[in-house]
This record gives C-alpha cells, structure tokens and sequence, in this order.
C-alpha cells in the first residue's frame, strides 16, 4: 500500500544547504521505504491511488531526529508510570542503585514512547542493561553510537530543545531509503506562531515541544492528538 504524506515545507536533508526542499511537498511511502519525494502536486498524480495523509498549512516534514543522550536518559533517568502520580517528566538519576530488571525495561518503555513524541527516530547507546537493549530493539528506533560526553550530563528528551535543526536530524528523506521521518508544526516569520530565529528554507523551523507525527519504518508510530 501507498502512503503520500503531504506538507507545507518538506526538507529532505537540512544538514545539505545545498539539498532541495519542498513547499507543498511530500513523500511518497511504500513498506518501509521512502519511494519518491517532491512536490505534492505532481506526486499526487504520479500515484493517485496512494493513500493521503495531509498535516496541514503549517506543518513541515524532515528526517527524524537523533537523541544523543538515550544512554543517560534510559539508564539513569527515571521514567514514571502516570499511576504513579508524579508527573511525567524524567526523575533524574531515578534509576541509579537500582537491579530490578524488570523497573528498567518498563521505565525504558515509557521514556522511548514519548521520543516518538518528540519525532526521535535513532537513539544513541551504549546500553549496557539487557531490559534497556530489548526496550530499545523492540521500538524500531535506530541504535547509534554514543557521543562523547552526550551521555554523561544533562540531555532533553525533545533534541529541538537543545540543538538546531541541522545537527538534529538523522540521515536524510530520499528515494530508496528507509522511511524515518517526522512532521512538525513551525515557527516562522508567515504565521502567527511564535517567531524565534529563523532556520533552514523559507525562514522556517520546526517548533521544538513535540511533533504532529512521527513515521518510523514506514508505519506511523506517534499521531499528535
């Protein structure tokens, strides 16, 4: 089945300034591939039988992004169950002493869910608990090596709160590829959203504080409600 994931502003690639971007873009998705990109119009006709997803007038689609901190953040941090009543943001070091297995694995669950949220689509290791490894396997979240001293300190789990756009995203949205890509409401100079320093084409950025969807392999994982 075809899926053509329509956009205001598409960015293949915002780490190239050289790569071409989209306004009215899309991709086009077969499987788990990524099966063409460019502007909507023609798209839609190349493949009209495709099933459409539009994120609408105010909405800009880029590579999924990469949390250098995913050691830190799923070993060390906590991540509350919400029956708990304690909120959601992660406990620093909630896990450290701790050698219950099974406490990780489902705080390592939860904490990978709401990266999705956050249009996080690789994460960086090393893990070193086998319930984080499994945790991490089972999302469908790329593995990447550790960056030096990512893990250590600080860290968010939304990467658009700490970096730009550029070093943010992993890899690149192109024809052949594998499917990983976010959508993002922005913030730009045309709009009346907030307006912050302008980023990448168009003078538009994607606002950090969540995504509208995340696609990860093809298959959309997160929906902002």
């Amino acid at each position: 089945m075809l899926t053509l994931h329509r956009a205001a502003l598409v960015l293949p690639d915002p780490a190239d300034p050289t790569a071409p971007s989209f306004a009215d873009g899309a991709v086009v998705v077969r499987g788990e591939l990524v099966e063409a990109v460019g502007p909507y119009g023609e798209l839609a006709a190349a493949h009209p039988s495709a099933r459409v997803r539009d994120w609408g007038a105010a909405s800009v689609l880029t590579p999924g992004l990469r949390n250098p901190w995913g050691q830190r953040l799923l070993e060390r941090d906590y991540h509350p169950d919400p029956r708990e009543e304690i909120g959601v943001e992660p406990v620093a070091d909630g896990l450290v002493g701790c050698t219950d297995e099974t406490r990780y694995g489902a705080s390592a669950r939860r904490g990978l869910q709401r990266m999705l949220g956050f249009g996080v689509t690789a994460v960086a290791g090393p893990f070193e608990r086998a319930a984080v490894r499994t945790a991490v396997a089972r999302s469908g979240l790329g593995v990447l090596p550790g960056a030096s001293g990512a893990g250590a300190e600080g860290g968010s789990l939304d990467p658009l709160a700490v970096l730009p756009l550029a070093p943010a995203v992993h890899g690149r949205v192109a024809a052949g590829g594998r499917a990983d890509f976010a959508v993002f409401p922005v913030l730009s100079a045309l709009t009346a959203l907030p307006v912050l320093p302008v980023e990448g084409e168009g003078g538009v950025r994607p606002a950090p504080g969540g995504c509208l969807a995340t696609v990860l392999g093809g298959r959309l994982v997160y929906r902002r409600r």
